[in-house]
């Protein structure tokens, strides 16, 4: 199949080059011509516009930043599924809201084109790894005709019912993950004022059966204080700000996600946003 991807940042850029890698047929696009140069030089084809990306695809891939970047440059009237051959699928990885994906593969079904929501479970190394989980909603039949793109980027796909299902799962393992981090911050800062050295909370911590396996490579972070970016403080507040979006949709109060967002806001205004969002133990600390 021709595959095309559009959007090559933290994410984007190494999810497209495992499709390379694969030997897949890609064309990509960015805003920034960094990015998409360097996958140009590992085989891709550099497209000078989205539109130009699209044209003969069979499949096309997105992961974009927020609900409105997509809704621009995939779904208005210069949009690029305007430009996709009928029949074609557009695979959106970006996380977005339930609703927004609902309306979106709506949308592009009115313009003959195919939607899977396909959003991600999984930072940087699981990209870079090709070991990221795929959370899907859409149409059986269209998930069984792009797996073999999925599972050269993924090491898992969760296929979990109609369009709108894969962004909504997002939504719910995103909370989860933006509160335990605050949780197991919280944790730590009251285990220093009860007398506990930092190192052997950072060690003891995360091995026990009660803390999140992903605060083992957190707990890294925090014991050197460099917060390299895997997951960018400031898309967690975005995705926080979309789970209240939902959650008001359909009428279930978070107390405890409300809480969480009010803290990363916090900590995006002190100036982490661009760090990675462990960083909130570093906010919580100060």
């Amino acid at each position: 199949m021709k595959t095309a991807f559009i959007g090559l940042g933290i994410m984007g850029s190494r999810m497209a080059a495992n499709l390379l890698k694969s030997g897949a047929g890609l064309t990509v696009f960015n805003r920034s011509a960094g990015p998409a140069q360097e996958l140009e030089r590992l085989g891709a084809r550099a497209a000078a516009s989205c539109a130009e990306a699209v044209r003969d695809a069979d499949v096309v891939f997105t992961m974009l930043s927020t609900p409105e970047v997509v809704r621009d440059v995939a779904l208005s009237e210069s949009g690029f599924v305007s430009a996709m051959k009928a029949g074609a699928i557009w695979v959106d990885c970006s996380t977005v809201d339930p609703s927004f994906s609902r309306w979106s593969g709506q949308t592009a079904r009115d313009r003959g084109v195919r939607f899977v929501d396909a959003p991600v479970s999984g930072t940087k190394p699981n990209a870079e790894r090709g070991d990221l989980v795929f959370l899907v909603g859409g149409d059986a039949g269209d998930v069984r005709e792009i797996e073999p793109l999925l599972n050269v980027m993924g090491g898992k796909i969760i296929h979990a019912g109609e369009t709108g299902r894969g962004a909504g799962l997002k939504m719910l393992i995103n909370a989860l993950l933006a509160q335990a981090m605050v949780v197991f911050s919280e944790t730590v800062l009251l285990g220093e004022k009860l007398g506990f050295d930092r190192n052997f909370l950072l060690d003891t911590l995360p091995n026990t059966h009660v803390v999140a396996p992903f605060t083992k490579a957190k707990a890294e972070m925090i014991r050197k204080d460099e917060y390299e970016v895997n997951f960018p403080l400031e898309w967690m507040l975005k995705d926080l700000r979309l789970v209240e979006r939902t959650a008001a949709e359909a009428d279930q109060p978070l107390y405890l996600a409300r809480l969480a967002r009010e803290l990363y806001a916090g900590a995006d205004e002190s100036g982490l946003g661009r760090e990675d969002f462990a960083a909130i133990y570093r906010y919580l600390h100060d």
